[in-house]
């Protein structure tokens, strides 16, 4: 019974409260106010809009300001009569205007600079910001400057200032402000970004995509549409697209006011050549913005590329932090019906901002398309407002706004009593996150499931890879500018995979972009498990992924660049200058601490299964990080797992592992006693050209150490540097790693100690007898260096083996440049 009565009391609150608010757009038409006609007494009827001459009109408050007239020679040469007058302020002057309701509105400031007035310098500022900044007006190609600003304006009056920089002055031809449609712009963007609405938009680009110019008297909002065939990076990824006699159809939000059809009837649609797989690449536009500012990007779509209403998806970016899946089909359920999406984007210091599109693997159909782009910055300067609203304006806002928070309130309790006599139901997760982003493979051979990074399933047959972080993702046209396109004299080393080159992004960020071979087709499932693998683990000591680039059939991996190149550079094989004994063990230290982390400190353990010195990479500073996980898998650490092919690289390989097909961490940790020799003795692992006891470094070294030969061997620079103390520690971790059976021989964390403990023992001053245990010297522990611990992602990876097996010249040295080693094995293995 208490129940019923609540029902008419709740509706009738409910209606009370928004009763005030507007119809939605379908009734709204263009306002006739205010479109004035600056420095003038005269009417102009332009765009079937009246502008009425500000002279005598009292909407100016001023101090020193005159008028402005073009003579008759002149006022051909404007491109409207409405350019021929101009209102010139020599101080700080307003405009000030009343406003009767809530809301959105569109500013329009109209400049048109003759040659006696192009030296004005000012500042234009309204509703608390700072629109214009030493702003200045140069027509030289004789064309009107317009600058439109969005922005939430109260009831009472609304002024614009205008303020002349030092001795100049300032100046406007004409003037719009009007309300926009309601819900033209939402507070909250399509990847989660809120207070919209609390910010000036200032329109940088407005373009109709695939497109002609559109003028004011063909928009519904009087806005200017301009072609994108200037933007367009590469002319031959798209073509034009356009439907003469489509019947659009509209559904809320969208409305003939977000964009005049004319703009959704036509757009770039891109060029799939089946043929040439690798010229695919995704279609790009570049656009001028401002620097390191936050920018509101709307873009448009409207399916009139397909033949028939069919499901299909493909992929949007913007720069290199956004990506999203647009699948028109399931976004309006029609052909023909537009839609957009907003997002909020931070600009970086290059000036420029990228918008590609791309196809998805997962849809069957790949027909990208795109009909507009607005582009407008976030103004967050705060500004001043010379003239302030009155009293009477201020109590009447403050009293609607406390009368709607008492009936919020009301309303509000009344619906909790009510919903507390039902059954709480499941809250739905919003359709738009943050970052909803998908990204798939596009080459064909690719069949795995994807989840996304949010972690919703989806069965995709075709996508690349499970749990990729999609942050990481770069468009090629990024990888392209960094590297100079590929210039040659940025390249630095060659390997199984492919080219590397040193590039620097637009972040300013150095990096080793790898690059595959185009089309090849070689070397996908190292592509994958190395994304796999680094998109989700950090360590000081393992080599970080920047980025990966995967259109077509471009295969491209961007790691943080190692200046000093590879660890076996700098043993042997090289003009380089020697590494002295502490370095050596520094190095050692730090690879040590990187497998470790591999081995225990990510969920599951990863085993790298390609330890060698090429896989070691050197920082400016010497400090050294483990690289190349291609051949890294998931593995169990208690128990063996059985490898159908055995992979790595002949001469690390563990003969345990190559016997019986068992991999486990410890395949990792004989591969480093290898490498331990390797900066030993600093020769290759494997030298054909020696007698045949001498071959295999592992054997003859274990053989040396045996018979108490090892100093015999040692690399000449460095044995004048060893404490014999702390190459008996050294010897003695190597021998350990080289254990034949897998049980016997440490885990890297040991490891990592014992060398730790070999440097303190070279940086001792007191020297410990031989053969005297480092594990009873409580003394030396306690001078141990503290080993930091650093912050680690989760890392989840699974994955199959991979099938290929690659080979690799161990005796062969790389070249000075090479970063990235050969990742191959020898078919004599």
């Amino acid at each position: 019974m208490e129940d019923k009565l609540h029902q008419p009391l709740i509706l009738l609150l409910f209606l009370v409260f928004f009763s005030s608010y507007q119809l939605p757009s379908s009734a709204y038409t263009l306002p006739d106010k205010y479109f004035i006609n600056c420095g003038s007494n005269i009417n102009l009827n332009i765009a079937s809009r009246t502008y009425v001459g500000d002279m005598n009109s009292g909407l100016v408050s001023f101090t020193k300001q005159q008028s402005f007239a073009t003579d008759n020679n002149q006022a051909s040469k404007t491109p409207s009569a409405l350019y021929r007058t101009a209102r010139i302020f020599r101080q700080m002057s307003s405009y000030v205007l009343e406003i009767d309701s809530i809301g959105s509105y569109l500013v329009r400031l109209h400049f048109f600079s003759p040659m006696n007035i192009s030296t004005a310098v000012f500042d234009v500022s309204a509703s608390g910001f700072l629109l214009l900044h030493n702003f200045t007006v140069q027509n030289s190609n004789n064309t009107a400057v317009i600058k439109e600003f969005i922005l939430s304006i109260p009831i009472g009056r609304f002024s614009i200032n205008f303020v002349p920089q030092r001795s100049s002055f300032a100046f406007v031809n004409a003037i719009e402000v009007f309300p926009a449609p309601p819900d033209f712009i939402i507070d909250e963007s399509s990847n989660g970004n809120k207070g919209i609405l609390s910010q000036a938009l200032h329109t940088i680009h407005r373009i109709n995509v695939g497109g002609p110019t559109l003028s004011p008297e063909n928009d519904t909002l009087l806005r200017t549409w301009l072609p994108d065939d200037g933007y367009l990076y590469d002319a031959h990824t798209a073509k034009n697209r356009q439907v003469l006699a489509a019947q659009l159809n509209y559904l809320a939000p969208v409305n003939k006011f977000i964009a005049p059809a004319p703009v959704y009837m036509t757009a770039k649609e891109m060029i799939i050549d089946t043929s040439r797989q690798s010229n695919n690449f995704n279609v790009t536009w570049s656009y001028d913005v401002t620097r390191n500012a936050r920018h509101l990007v709307r873009v448009h779509f409207c399916d009139i590329v397909s033949s028939s209403l069919s499901n299909f998806q493909f992929l949007l970016y913007i720069d290199c932090c956004l990506s999203q899946k647009i699948n028109p089909y399931q976004r309006t359920g029609r052909w023909a019906t537009p839609f957009y999406f907003d997002f909020v984007v931070d600009s970086d210091d290059s000036g420029l901002m990228n918008i590609s599109i791309g196809p998805d693997s997962s849809s069957s159909v790949q027909t990208p398309f795109l009909n507009g782009v607005e582009i407008m910055e976030m103004v967050g300067v705060p500004g001043f407002v010379t003239v302030k609203s009155k009293q009477k304006s201020v109590f009447v806002i403050v009293g609607l706004v406390l009368g709607g928070l008492v009936l919020v309130c009301v309303f509000g309790g009344l619906l909790c009593n009510r919903s507390k006599c039902r059954k709480s139901k499941s809250v739905e997760t919003p359709e738009w996150s943050p970052l909803t982003a998908y990204k798939g493979s596009t080459h064909s051979n690719r069949k795995m499931p994807q989840q996304s990074k949010l972690g919703r399933e989806d069965t995709i047959n075709t996508s690349p890879v499970r749990d990729l972080n999609l942050g990481l993702k770069i468009p090629f046209f990024e990888i392209q500018l960094a590297t100079s396109n590929f210039d040659t004299k940025l390249l630095i080393g060659k390997g199984g995979f492919g080219d590397v080159y040193r590039g620097t992004l637009r972040t300013g960020i150095k990096v080793a972009v790898k690059r595959s071979k185009p089309g090849s087709g070689q070397g996908l499932p190292e592509f994958q498990t190395e994304i796999m693998v680094l998109s989700r683990i950090r360590h000081l000591h393992l080599v970080s992924l920047i980025g990966y680039c995967d259109e077509m059939s471009e295969m491209i991996l961007a790691y943080e660049f190692m200046g000093k190149g590879t660890l076996r550079e700098h043993l042997y094989n090289s003009e380089l200058p020697s590494l002295l004994w502490k370095q050596r063990l520094e190095i050692c230290i730090g690879a040590a601490r990187g497998l470790n982390y591999l081995h225990k400190g990510a969920s599951g353990g990863i085993i790298h299964r390609d330890v060698k010195s090429t896989n070691i990479l050197l920082d400016e500073n010497l400090l050294a990080k483990v690289a190349d996980f291609g051949l890294s898998r998931l593995g169990p650490l208690d128990q063996s797992h059985v490898s159908t092919v055995v992979k790595g690289t002949f001469g690390y390989l563990d003969p345990e592992y190559f016997s019986t097909q068992q991999l486990t961490e410890k395949s990792d940790v004989y591969s480093f006693g290898v490498v331990l020799l390797e900066v030993l003795c600093a020769r290759a692992v494997v030298d054909p050209t020696l007698p045949k006891d001498q071959v295999n470094l592992a054997e003859w070294g274990m053989l040396c150490k045996k018979k108490g030969l090892l100093e015999q061997i040692l690399d000449p620079s460095i044995k004048p540097q060893i404490n014999p103390n702390s190459l008996r520690k050294f010897s003695d971790i190597a021998e350990k790693c080289l254990q034949e059976d897998a049980v016997d021989r440490p885990t890297m964390s040991d490891v990592a100690w014992e060398l730790e403990y070999a440097l303190q023992l070279q940086q001792t001053a007191v020297a410990q007898e031989p053969h005297e245990d480092s594990m009873s010297i409580i003394s030396a522990m306690l001078l141990l260096p503290v080993v930091p611990s650093f912050p680690s992602m989760t890392a989840q990876f699974r994955g199959d083996d991979t099938s290929i097996i690659r080979e690799d010249d161990s005796d062969s040295a790389p070249s000075a440049g090479e970063v990235f080693s050969l990742l191959r094995i020898d078919d004599t293995r």
